[in-house]
């Protein structure tokens, strides 16, 4: 089973050390996947998610965006500490030997946004986003609208979606996905019927529903393929 356990990363603004969450394989690492988030602790259904990605081979990196008080995970994301906590993330990954195009990131919900930010001014492998809102509207008010984020995107990026969340109505996820055929990297919009929100996670009602008969279940694993075929098609 793949082994969990904390580390550091020196940030570079001298403001003391992220702390991060790492997964490793069993075996040597192909590349690296960076999973933003803001909760303040993993539940089971992601802890679960990070080690069956390092059970194909990558190492799982979670920088804490916590780190710096009870109000510092919107700067994290969001200001310019988001950049700095990134940077400080990479060196530590480029350290143990994995090269920048091998690099993957992932967000859900708000870190979705932050996730495809960092995409933009960074090179790396593959960007994955779930839920992630602010489609057509700035959701802080240093950070693009995502039609017009996806464009600057410098790596292929997956944006998964359910059709009924609120958060991500399905005129500005259709309006995303006009823009996403127009960015210079690859990109991918799917969406999922039936689903109100997070379209890779189930609510505990659904948790062992059977893939072949309920669609929503159908739905999840299908996301959850999706992102592994993305990081795998894009990061060799």
């Amino acid at each position: 089973m793949p082994d969990i356990s904390k580390d550091s990363a020196r940030l570079e603004d001298a403001s003391g050390e992220l702390p991060l969450t790492v997964v490793r394989p069993e075996s040597a690492p192909r590349g690296c996947i960076v999973l933003l988030h803001r909760a303040h602790a993993f539940s089971p259904t992601l802890l679960e998610f990070m080690r069956a990605l390092a059970e194909e081979r990558w190492l799982v990196v979670a920088p804490d965006l916590h780190h710096r008080g009870p109000d510092g995970d919107e700067s994290a994301l969001f200001g310019d500490a988001a950049l700095v906590n990134a940077d400080a993330t990479f060196t530590w990954i480029a350290r143990a030997g994995i090269r920048a195009d091998t690099i993957g990131i992932i967000g859900f919900d708000e870190a979705g946004v932050a996730a495809m930010a960092v995409a933009a001014e960074r090179p790396l492998g593959a960007v994955v986003s779930v839920a992630a809102s602010g489609i057509t509207e700035r959701l802080r008010p240093n950070v693009l609208p995502l039609v017009e984020l996806v464009q600057a995107l410098r790596a292929p990026w997956l944006g998964l979606y359910g059709v009924d969340d609120p958060h991500t109505p399905g005129s500005d996820v259709e309006r995303l996905r006009e823009a996403a055929g127009r960015a210079d990297a690859p990109t991918l919009v799917v969406t999922y019927e039936g689903l109100e929100h997070r379209p890779d996670e189930p609510p505990v009602e659904h948790a062992t529903a059977d893939p072949d008969t309920d669609p929503r279940e159908a739905a999840i694993v299908d996301a959850r393929r999706r992102i592994f075929d993305w990081f795998d098609s894009h990061m060799r």
